[in-house]
C-alpha cells in the first residue's frame, strides 16, 4: 500500500473531478487514472498542470517514442524506481527497443546498442543524471541529430520522468508482485552506468 491514502474515484471534489475527467480523456492514456496523478490528486490544480506536461512530454514531443522510452527506462534504473519500469518496459518493447537492451539497462549495464540514435539518447540521459550536467561533445551531438527542439524535449522529459520516479518513491507506489517487468534491486554503488567519463 502506498504511503499516503489514494483519491475514491466515487467520491471527489468538484475541483478534483474536473481534472480526473481530463486526464482520462487525454491522448493515450484510454480512461485511465496514471498512479503519478493518483498521488497528486489532493491538489488538484498541481495535477492539472503536472498532467499537462506528461501528455506533452510524453506524446507529443519532437523525439520517435522508442527514444523517449529509452530515456525513461533509464531514469526509472537510475532512480530504483520499480513502477516506472513495471509501466514503461513493455511499451519500450513494443515501441521497438531490443530486448537485450532493455535486459541491460534493467540491471544498471551499459548496453552494446546497434541503433546510434539509441545511444546517443543513452549517452545524454545517463550524463545529466550521473553528472548532473553533459559534455560538450554529447550536448553536440544531441543538438545536431535532433536539433533544437529535440534537445530541449529530452532534457524535459528526463526531468518530468525524475520527478515522476520520486513521487513513486517517496509514497511507494509499487507494481504488482512477480510482474513481468520487474526491477531488479542492486547496489547502488553498482547503479551507475560506466560510460559517462568515456564520452
Amino acid at each position: 500500500m502506498p504511503r499516503i491514502p489514494l483519491p475514491d474515484l466515487d467520491r471527489l471534489t468538484p475541483e478534483e473531478q474536473v481534472v480526473v475527467d481530463s486526464i482520462r480523456k487525454g491522448g493515450g492514456r484510454n480512461g485511465r487514472l496514471p498512479a503519478p496523478y493518483q498521488l497528486t490528486l489532493a491538489n488538484p490544480e498541481f495535477t492539472d498542470v503536472w498532467q499537462q506536461m506528461g501528455g506533452l512530454l510524453r506524446y507529443r514531443n519532437s523525439l520517435p517514442l522508442r527514444l523517449s522510452e529509452l530515456a525513461i527506462l533509464i531514469t526509472a534504473r537510475i532512480w530504483n524506481c520499480k513502477y516506472e519500469w513495471f509501466a514503461h518496459a513493455p511499451i519500450g518493447l513494443k515501441e521497438g527497443l531490443a530486448v537485450e537492451v532493455v535486459e541491460e539497462i534493467r540491471w544498471g549495464r551499459t548496453p552494446e546498442f546497434k541503433q546510434s540514435d539509441e545511444y546517443l539518447i543513452f549517452k545524454y540521459t545517463t550524463q545529466i543524471h550521473e553528472r548532473k550536467t553533459v559534455s560538450d561533445l554529447v550536448h553536440k551531438e544531441i543538438l545536431n541529430d535532433f536539433g533544437l527542439k529535440g534537445i530541449v524535449d529530452l532534457t524535459a522529459l528526463v526531468g518530468y520522468y525524475t520527478m515522476v520516479a520520486m513521487a513513486l518513491n517517496a509514497h511507494e507506489f509499487i507494481p504488482p508482485k512477480d510482474s513481468e517487468h520487474s526491477l531488479p534491486d542492486i547496489n547502488p554503488a553498482e547503479n551507475r552506468f560506466t560510460a559517462s567519463e568515456n564520452f
